[in-house]
């Protein structure tokens, strides 16, 4: 280099430099994607290099095209100034990066843009950030850093944007943060932030928008926000924050979002709050302390798109709102509003509202015509849970977009009006607990998108429509407790979509019940007692859920027969043990049964091969669980209604095994190729096979009788296995003991293949192999249907074997999942029958068979040398629905010297779980909550969705408690979870 362009180098270095010291911005053409590069500077490539050695996921493979066969200037990602050299941004989001954020990226002290957002980031924002002077823009929004806020970010000053949000970041917001007297935009929602909002963040003049809404702030909001007058956005929900909104804040009149909702907030609102907000657009306080009456200001607004006030105090008239053509949300539920509806008629005006709640209100009188009126854009209405009367007016029809119509628990009355089968984008239509009357209309069976219909608690009366059947979505069908006659249609009880409950009870039906009800498969409660039903109870049953062990009422927990025509003898064992749990009073032909029930005496011989076989006229309805946990298999029951001299006789070989040979299972597997390998366990190796061409998948599991204890692990798994059924259970086809080609022993179980693998490899992927593979992921309703799975196998196995079993060793791995992701427990051999004795008396003394189970899910008193119970399996259960719903390992490395899963979940309860859970479930609660609130995810639904996750770990956290007497009992654990299940499905 010649000394003239040596001396422009230095010269245009020693400007910039004079720039940066001076805080002046450099010129866009000083920026990137010029060929120049200056020699002798290596401080950001070994920055950037020290920043790619911590990531430790890289599914992507991005960051392997950071070499030295490149300029760092051109790797992926990076950006540099065009004379200089140097980095200026760093923009690495979206790229299922993981690992911590590497200190040395304080080292490149020329960036101005640092993005990292929507990634896996840990551990905590290095402090190092602080030494980046030049820095404009931070954004590390949606990852997993934890920690505190380095309060030395304040060096930053030319920062005018932090993103921070959806991360796990504890501690109080800094204080010093006031100091960023360029900062525009502070989002820190969605964190673990506890204490008060700084003060000084009214320094901050050129603040426009405020997000630290979903944290844990408390005490008042500052009064020195008040004097923030650029001030657009103020987002502030979901939080512990109290006292009064300070009144200059509602005067700044730029603000055109405001959310202050799910606090502890009180006070009134100022009469002329539409006036001091004129732009507003959204503006929501919804579940609050708020008192007082709607400003009538507020329709003054006119630029109001969302006006949310929910679950507060407010009292008084709703006022007049034509002037707000713009509001597309309007919800004022749940709070002593009413009594005139006329408010409606001015709603008329807002041709883009979506969704219009007014229900849990006192409103009174008739709902008025002009509510057909509205805006044809209408998705929601709901007017439930008022005292309003009158029909349903007949033009409702004209909201064609209508998805979800709820006018449950008023006064309706009449018929049902027509053009309500025009509705048909309606998937939930909530009619129960008024004074409706007529026929079920037919021409509900139009609206097929139904997935939750319920008439339940009118007057209706006639046929049950064969209409309906046309519904094929429906989840919920309720139509209990009217005045239906006529048989059941074949058509409408065998809706296979049916899955919740289907409520027939408390009408006059008669008849037998369809054997189409054996399409229900996955049908969780069946309902019709108090009917006039005769007939046999139809063998499909059986297929219902219902495994063939559950002809000895194996699972049922309570039994409601009472007010039919039953006839016979009553059973006297199983559910009909316990007169508490059973009732069959108002069937004056039964007979038999215990004293309890204080029947006759039957005067006839029941033959011995039909005394638990006995025609029963009618249907059954069950209602399962202990403590009112209504368990998913309550209708899991049925009587056989043939005598057994009347069926034919089996021939010797129909129910045997399948036979099979070495030879047949060497073919079957391709010689038991490593391709076909599909897992590994403690005592052998598991193959992918075809036992004849075009034949079903099956999975071989082949012994390793090398293997101390292989032996008698392939005994317990065939022993355990003979003779359990249950439809949570992987079904075994056959073993096989021979010789193999080289006259060697050899041993193997034969088992169903699961085509969708482990739970393992759900809840830890490995990274893809191809860059565009979409890793597998199970969201929340998946991970809760497979612990009921799980929950529902144990509690077979612990309660109602003949014998007990104890699984020993459940863990993800051990859990296996079908084509439709129905789980089930695998891997027998560590299985262990159980002495009465030991099953009722949990054991301290020390057993001589070693420790049995895997670390981190085998119980505690396990490794002290205690007896094998009941006990254990349900610790096992606990730690794996604790992962399956946190996303951690018990054996992660954050785990010791005592810290276990257990009681870092247990910590949580009940006010921060949002700390722990894995990650999708926050952003499903985000994504789950567009509907209603689609700006504010602390709504209602997301509300709900987060207490039904606070349950799920609550159970985890009481089966996993360290000593055995005080974990929860297996059949509870089951019968809760449905529970949670019924509630998460209608929310």
């Amino acid at each position: 280099m010649g000394s003239r362009e040596a001396c422009s180098f230095i010269s245009i270095h020693a400007a910039i430099f004079l720039l940066s010291i001076f805080a002046l911005k450099v010129p866009d053409d000083f920026l990137c994607s010029a060929t120049f590069v200056a020699g002798g500077n290596e401080t950001d490539q070994l920055a950037l290099l020290n920043f790619k050695a911590k990531i430790t996921s890289d599914p992507l493979r991005v960051l392997q095209l950071w070499d030295s066969s490149t300029h760092f200037c051109q790797w992926y990602g990076v950006t540099c100034g065009r004379r200089h050299q140097r980095v200026i941004s760093l923009d690495l989001s979206s790229l299922k990066l993981a690992g911590p954020i590497s200190p040395h990226v304080g080292n490149l002290s020329f960036l101005r843009r640092l993005y990292l957002q929507n990634n896996s980031f840990s551990q905590e924002i290095p402090s190092e950030i602080g030494r980046l002077a030049r820095l404009e823009d931070l954004r590390l929004s949606r990852n997993l850093i934890g920690g505190e806020i380095p309060s030395n970010i304040s060096f930053c000053r030319n920062l005018n944007n932090i993103e921070i949000g959806w991360n796990q970041l504890v501690g109080e917001i800094p204080g010093a943060l006031g100091s960023l007297l360029k900062l525009t935009f502070i989002a820190a929602n969605h964190n673990n932030l506890t204490g008060r909002m700084p003060a000084s963040l009214g320094n901050l003049s050129s603040l426009v928008t405020i997000y630290l809404g979903d944290n844990y702030l408390d005490g008042s909001i500052p009064e020195a926000l008040g004097r923030l007058t650029n001030l657009t956005e103020f987002i502030v929900s979901t939080n512990r924050l109290s006292g009064s909104i300070p009144p200059s804040l509602l005067n700044i009149s730029l603000i055109t979002k405001f959310d202050v909702g799910d606090n502890q907030i009180q006070g009134s609102l100022p009469s002329n709050l539409g006036n001091t907000l004129p732009n507003i657009r959204e503006f929501g306080i919804g579940f609050n302390q708020f008192t007082g009456l709607i400003p009538i200001s507020i329709s003054n607004a006119s630029n109001l798109e969302r006006l949310q006030f929910p679950k507060n105090k407010l009292r008084g008239e709703v006022p007049f709102l034509e002037e707000l053509q713009r509001l597309q949300v309007l919800s004022i539920s749940a709070n002593q509003l009413g009594h005139d509806l006329s408010f409606l008629c001015s709603l008329t005006n807002a041709t883009k509202l979506w969704l219009l709640d007014i229900n849990i209100n006192n409103f009174q009188g008739a709902l008025p015509e002009c509510i057909c009126n509205l805006s044809t854009a209408l998705e929601i209405l709901a007017v439930d849970n008022n005292k309003i009367f009158g029909s349903v007016p007949a033009g409702i029809g004209n909201l064609v977009n209508l998805e979800y119509l709820e006018v449950w628990n008023n006064h309706f009355s009449g018929n049902v009006p027509l053009d309500i089968g025009k509705l048909q984008k309606l998937g939930l239509l909530y009619l129960l607990s008024n004074n409706f009357s007529g026929k079920i209309p037919y021409f509900l069976g139009n609206l097929t998108l139904l997935t939750d219909l319920r008439l339940n608690n009118n007057n209706f009366h006639g046929r049950i429509p064969l209409s309906l059947s046309r519904c094929q979505n429906l989840a919920v069908l309720d139509l209990s407790n009217n005045y239906l006659s006529g048989s059941i249609p074949p058509q409408v009880v065998g809706i296979s979509s049916l899955s919740i409950y289907l409520d027939l009870s408390g009408n006059k039906l008669i008849g037998p019940l369809p054997i189409d009800v054996g399409n229900l498969k996955n049908l969780g409660q069946l309902i019709v007692h108090d009917n006039m039903l005769s007939g046999e109870i139809p063998s499909s049953l059986g297929s219902c859920q219902i495994p063939e062990f559950l002809t000895s009422f194996a699972l049922l927990h309570k039994l409601n027969l009472s007010f039919n025509e039953f006839e016979g003898l009553v059973p006297m064992k199983g559910v009909f043990r316990n007169a508490s749990a059973t009732s069959v009073m108002g069937n004056d032909k039964l007979c038999g049964g215990i004293p309890e029930f204080q029947l006759p005496k039957c005067n006839f011989e029941v033959p011995k091969s039909q005394r638990l076989t006995t025609k029963l006229k009618a249907i059954i309805a069950t209602v399962a669980g202990l403590s009112g946990a209504a368990l998913m298999l309550s209708f899991m029951f049925f009587l056989r209604l043939r005598k057994k001299s009347m069926s034919p006789t089996s021939s010797p070989t129909s129910n045997s095994l399948l036979r099979v040979s070495y030879q047949n299972l060497h073919d079957a597997t391709n010689g038991f190729s490593l391709e076909n390998i599909i897992g590994t366990g403690n005592f052998g190796t598991v193959y992918k096979g075809v036992l004849q061409e075009g034949g079903p998948l099956i999975a071989v599991k082949v012994l390793n009788l090398q293997h101390h204890g292989a032996a008698n692990s392939f005994m317990a798994e065939c022993e355990a296995l003979k003779n359990i059924r249950h439809r949570n259970l992987v079904k075994v086809l056959t073993a096989c003991s021979s010789i193999d080609n080289q006259g060697n022993d050899f041993k193997a179980l034969v088992y169903e293949f699961m085509v969708n693998g482990s739970l393992e490899e759900w809840l830890h992927p490995p990274a893809p192999a191809l860059m565009d593979e979409t890793p597998k992921s199970l969201n929340l309703l998946q991970r809760l249907n497979i612990a009921i799975d799980v929950a529902s196998a144990i509690e077979y196995l612990h309660h109602h074997c003949e014998t007990p079993i104890v699984h020993c060793d459940l863990k993800p791995s051990n859990v296996l999942l079908d084509d439709e992701l129905t789980g089930h427990i695998s891997d027998f051999g560590l299985a262990k029958f159980l002495l009465q004795s030991i099953h009722d008396h949990f054991s301290n003394q020390s057993s001589s068979i070693g420790l049995r189970g895997t670390i981190g899910y085998a119980p505690p008193e396990y490794g002290l040398g205690s007896e094998v119970s009941t006990f254990g399996d349900v610790y096992s259960f606990g730690i794996l629905l604790l992962e399956m719903f946190t996303g951690k390992r018990p054996t992660n490395e954050m785990f010791k010297e005592g810290w276990n899963l257990h009681k870092f979940a247990k910590l949580t309860l009940p006010d921060k779980v949002a700390e722990i859970i894995d990650p999708i479930f926050l952003q499903e609660r985000e994504v789950g909550t567009s509907r209603y609130y689609p700006r504010n995810p602390k709504s209602a639904r997301a509300n709900n969705i987060m207490e039904c996750l606070i349950s799920i770990v609550g159970i985890g956290v009481a089966c996993s408690a360290e000593l055995p007497r005080e974990r929860m009992n297996m059949t509870d654990a089951a019968a809760n979870l449905c529970s949670i299940r019924d509630k998460l499905l209608v929310i």
